[in-house]
C-alpha cells in the first residue's frame, strides 16, 4: 500500500492478509520509494541535437525538449528504414506484463523482427531452458507459501536473506519446522547459520558437485524408483554418465571433501519432500544451462517435483523478470512459451494478430549488441534498461551502441545508455499506472495507479501503441491494461493436465560432462573474481535513493586473508583488480567470507562489467559473470616510477 501526499509516495506498507509476503516487505519495497519524485526523473520527450558523445554531460547540453507528437513523429518516420533484422528491441524487466506484451507485439507485428529480449537473459535464461527441456516447465513449480512446511531445502548459488529476503523467512520459517537445509556457496554467507551442511565448491564446479550428489544417490540406492519408471525417461543413459562423477573426483574438481557430498546428498534423498532453490550464483556461468539440468536431475531422482512442499524453485532477480519472459519478450518465443518456429504456433498468433509474421527465432541480448557492433543491427528500442552499464563487457556494449545508427531510450531516468540514445522518451513509474506483475512463484499481481505521472511522462503500453499506430499498424488501439490483458490471455493456452507437459507427459534424465568455465586461474590471472548482490544497490533505481547510498557505502573486493598476505594487500586499501578484459580501482576488504583463491565483487556496481569476460551459455546465451579470472594488487604498484 502506498501513503500519498500531493501526488507524491510518502510511505509504504505491506498487506498483512497477503498470502505471499504476510506484509512483510524487503528494504527495497519498504523504503526504496523516493525515486518515484525525484527531481532527476525524465518529464518530456528529448531528441538528440548534438552528435553522439561518449562523454558525460547533462543532458540538456546534448538533447532539445520536444511535444510528444513531434518525438513520435519523428521515431515512426525514423523507424520505418529499419524494418526485419536490422531492428531489435529491449524490453524490461521492470515494467509491467502489459507493457511487455505490448513491447514484443509492435517488435513482430510493426517491425518484423523476433529480435526481443530482456535482462532476463542475464538472470534465469538458462533455468527457463533447461527447466523447459527437461520438465516443459519453464518456472518454479511450488508456492513460496510450502517452503515452510518442506523436509529438507538446498539452496544453490542464492544468498535468498540478501536478495530475496521475504523468501528468506519462509526458508527460516521451514527451519523452525524442522527442516533440514543444506547450502551451496564458495561464500560463507547469512543463510549457512541456519544449514544443517554448507557446501563450499570452487567457482564453476556446479555440475560436478550436483551430479557428484547424484552419483551418490544412485549408488547407495536412495533414489525413488517408482517415480522414475512411472514418470521419467532417459534414465539408463544418464545413470552410465554418472560414471564419470565418482567420488575422488568430484573432491578434486569442486574442492568439497567426499564424506560432506555423501552427507549433503543423504539428507536430500532421505528428507522428504525436498525443495530447491537457486539463484545467479549458478545460472551466470558458461555452462549455466547444465547447471539447472543437474539440479533437475536431482529431482526427478528422488521424486521430488510435481509434488506438494517439493519442487524447484528459481529466483528471479527483478520484479517482473518472469513477467516479461512469460508475456513474449523473448526471440524464440511468443507469449506462454510457445515456439516461434513451430509453424502452427506461428498461423495462430498470424490470425489473431492479422499479419504475416516472421518465422525465424530471433536474437538474444548478449547476441543483439555483437550484431549490432557488427553492423547487422542498425536501430534499437530499449525500455527500462541500462546495456551501457549492465552487461559485460561494457566496453564491447558501448561500442555496439556508437556503431548504431538509431536508438530510442524509453526510461524515467537519464541513465548511462542515454548518452548514446537519438531519441528519449520519458515512460512513467509502477506507482503512476495500472497493470500486473508476476512474481516468482508465477502469482499474477495487479497495480494501480496512485499517483499521476510525473510531468509529461506516460506509461509504456500508451507510448508503443501510439507509435505503433503512427506507424500505420492495426490492432494497438487498446485503452486500458485490462484490454491488453484479455488479449494476452486469448492467445496464451492455460494448460490444465497431469504428469509434466513434455511430449510423452514425462520428466526427462539428462547426461552430462563437466566443463571447466571459460577462464581459469593462472600464474598472470592467479585468482577468480565472482560477483554478488548487495541489499541495498541494484542499479539506477537504487541510486535515486539517498538513504540506500548511505547504507550500502563504497564499493569493495573481499579477499581472502591468506591471498591478502601473498599479494601484499591490507584492510581498506585501494587496490587495482585487473582482469583480460579491463582494470577497475576499489577498496580491498580482507575476509575469510571469502575462500582462497577467490575474490567477490557487488555485481550491482557497473564497474564489475569492464572486468567480467564474454563468454556465453551456448545454449541460453547468458554471460559468464561469475567466474573471471584476475589479479589483484596494491594500488601503489600500478602508479608508474
Amino acid at each position: 500500500f502506498l501513503g500519498i501526499r500531493d501526488n507524491a509516495i510518502v510511505n509504504v506498507r505491506g498487506d498483512g492478509d497477503s498470502p505471499i509476503n504476510r506484509g512483510n516487505l524487503c528494504v527495497k519495497g519498504r523504503f526504496g520509494y523516493d525515486f518515484i519524485n525525484h527531481p532527476d526523473r525524465l518529464t518530456t520527450p528529448l531528441i538528440r541535437i548534438v552528435p553522439n558523445s561518449s562523454l558525460i554531460t547533462h543532458h540538456s547540453s546534448l538533447f532539445k525538449e520536444v511535444s510528444w507528437d513531434e518525438a513520435l513523429e519523428f521515431v515512426a518516420n525514423k523507424l520505418k528504414n529499419y524494418k526485419g533484422e536490422e531492428f531489435a528491441f529491449i524490453a524490461s524487466t521492470k515494467c509491467t506484463n502489459e507493457d511487455n506484451y505490448i513491447a514484443q507485439k509492435f517488435a513482430r507485428v510493426v517491425m518484423g523482427s523476433n529480435n526481443i529480449d530482456s535482462s532476463a537473459r542475464l538472470c534465469q535464461a538458462t533455468s527457463i531452458a533447461a527447466l523447459l527441456e527437461a520438465t516443459g516447465i519453464g518456472a518454479v513449480t511450488n508456492s513460496i507459501s510450502e517452503l515452510e512446511k518442506a523436509a529438507s531445502i538446498l539452496i544453490v548459488g542464492a544468498n535468498i536473506t540478501r536478495s530475496h529476503p521475504v523468501i528468506g523467512l519462509r526458508v527460516k520459517k521451514a527451519v523452525e519446522n524442522g527442516a533440514r537445509v543444506i547450502v551451496v556457496s564458495p561464500k560463507e554467507i547469512d543463510i549457512c547459520r541456519f544449514a544443517e551442511i554448507w557446501l563450499r565448491p570452487y567457482p564453476g564446479t556446479d555440475v560436478a558437485l550436483l551430479m557428484g550428489m547424484s552419483q551418490v544417490i544412485v549408488d547407495e540406492e536412495l533414489l525413488d524408483t517408482a517415480f522414475i519408471e512411472e514418470g521419467c525417461e532417459n534414465f539408463e543413459d544418464f545413470r552410465k554418465s554418472l560414471e564419470d562423477f565418482r567420488p575422488g573426483r568430484v573432491e578434486r574438481i569442486t574442492g568439497v571433501s567426499r564424506e560432506k557430498i555423501a552427507e549433503a546428498s543423504r539428507i536430500y534423498a532421505a528428507s522428504k519432500p525436498a525443495a530447491i532453490l537457486w539463484s545467479t550464483g549458478i545460472t551466470q556461468h558458461s555452462h549455466g544451462t547444465d547447471n539447472m539440468l543437474a539440479l533437475v536431475n536431482l529431482a526427478l531422482l528422488t521424486g521430488n517435483i510435481g509434488k506438494p512442499l517439493s519442487g524447484l524453485y528459481p529466483l528471479w532477480g527483478q520484479n517482473n523478470a518472469l513477467g516479461a519472459c512469460d508475456t513474449g519478450c523473448l526471440p524464440d518465443f511468443y507469449p506462454g512459451y510457445q515456439a516461434v518456429a513451430h509453424p502452427e504456433i506461428r498461423k495462430r498468433f498470424e490470425t489473431a494478430w492479422e499479419v504475416s509474421l516472421n518465422p525465424e527465432a530471433g536474437l538474444t541480448l548478449t547476441e543483439i549488441f555483437q550484431a549490432t557492433l557488427e553492423g547487422r543491427i542498425k536501430a534499437l528500442y530499449i525500455i527500462g534498461s541500462d546495456p551501457a552499464l549492465s552487461i559485460a563487457p561494457s566496453q564491447r556494449v558501448r561500442d555496439a551502441l556508437k556503431r548504431a545508427e538509431f536508438i530510442v531510450l524509453q526510461d524515467i531516468f537519464f541513465n548511462e545508455t542515454a548518452r548514446f540514445a537519438d531519441v528519449i522518451l520519458p515512460g512513467a513509474s509502477f506507482a503512476e499506472k495500472d497493470g500486473t506483475f508476476t512474481n516468482t512463484e508465477r502469482r499474477i499481481q495487479r497495480i494501480c495507479k496512485a499517483i499521476e505521472p510525473v510531468g509529461n511522462s506516460r506509461p509504456d503500453w500508451q507510448i508503443i501503441c501510439e507509435l505503433a499506430r503512427r506507424s500505420g499498424s492495426s490492432g494497438f488501439d487498446f485503452n486500458h491494461p485490462e484490454e491488453i490483458m484479455s488479449e494476452l490471455v486469448s492467445v496464451t493456452p492455460i494448460p490444465h493436465i497431469s504428469g509434466f507437459p513434455t511430449h510423452n507427459g514425462k520428466g526427462r534424465f539428462t547426461p552430462l560432462e563437466y566443463r571447466t568455465a571459460a577462464e581459469v586461474a593462472d600464474i598472470e590471472y592467479p585468482l577468480i573474481l565472482t560477483t554478488e548482490k548487495n541489499l541495498y544497490s541494484g542499479g539506477l533505481l537504487s541510486q535515486k535513493v539517498d538513504s540506500f547510498n548511505i547504507l550500502r557505502g563504497e564499493g569493495f573486493v573481499e579477499i581472502n586473508s591468506k591471498d591478502a598476505r601473498d599479494f601484499g594487500i591490507k584492510d581498506g586499501e585501494m587496490v587495482q583488480v585487473i582482469s583480460r578484459w579491463g582494470e577497475i580501482k576499489v577498496k580491498a576488504k580482507v575476509t575469510d567470507a571469502a575462500p582462497p583463491g577467490v575474490v567477490i565483487m557487488v555485481s550491482d556496481e557497473g564497474t564489475i562489467n569492464l572486468l567480467t569476460n564474454p563468454a556465453l551459455d551456448p545454449v541460453a546465451k547468458t554471460l559468464e559473470t561469475k567466474v573471471c579470472a584476475v589479479r589483484v594488487i596494491p594500488e601503489i604498484y600500478s602508479q608508474p616510477l
